[in-house]
């Protein structure tokens, strides 16, 4: 009965063990605080950070401001040797269509206007995939403000990613997206940009611009 006892108290130790290490890893990643914004095409949110970040929000940046930085990023792909030989011949591509500026600019200004010192704001753009019955096309990142400086990491540019969540023919079979990649952004005037740190000083660069309408 002795060794019964004590196997069963191994394997509730382990149990619990990998209990607590699947928590721990749960509690690692942000989560999203509140949903500013979500349909079809867009979807804005706030996330809390895991650790401290020394954030400075609120901050007001206007819709038109918005554009005028977001339209300075373009991007490519990271790439490990020796695929990074070929990839760095291709020219980096816009980060932001026009189209997709119109739909993110109001709800990224509210949320800079909304999110705390211990939160992120968090973008995603939708549009259909190659099936659109099944998939969609997915820009997602977030953004944050830290002092001078605004932060932009990309998860994914132009993505496919399912839009159901189980698979038709195996319904107890979760349909997961891709894994986030590595990308390299680059700033025009690339003297506000530091790629190191993925940081733009947003208002000194808002300074050397004429104040145009949002197109």
């Amino acid at each position: 009965m002795g060794k019964v006892n004590r196997g069963a108290q191994g394997v509730g130790v382990l149990a619990l063990g990998i209990f607590v290490l699947w928590h721990t890893g749960c509690a690692r990643m942000p989560f999203t605080t509140k949903v500013l914004q979500k349909d079809s095409r867009v979807a804005v949110s706030l996330q809390q950070e895991v650790k401290p970040t020394g954030y400075t929000h609120p901050v007001t940046i206007e819709p038109q401001d918005v554009a005028r930085i977001l339209r300075g990023f373009s991007i490519r792909e990271e790439q490990r040797l020796p695929l990074r030989w070929f990839a760095e011949e291709a020219a980096p591509k816009p980060l932001f269509r026009e189209d997709e500026l119109a739909l993110l600019v109001f709800p990224l200004s509210n949320g800079l206007a909304a999110v705390t010192p211990a939160e992120r704001v968090h973008f995603e753009l939708f549009a259909p995939g190659n099936n659109p019955a099944e998939e969609f096309d997915v820009t997602a990142g977030w953004v944050a403000i830290k002092g001078p400086s605004l932060y932009l990491n990309i998860e994914y540019f132009h993505a496919i990613v399912p839009s159901r969540k189980i698979d038709n023919y195996y319904y107890n079979y979760p349909l997961m997206p891709p894994l986030p990649k590595n990308y390299l952004l680059f700033f025009e005037p690339g003297r506000f940009w530091t790629s190191q740190e993925g940081a733009l000083t947003y208002r000194e660069f808002l300074k050397t611009i004429a104040i145009k309408p949002i197109p």
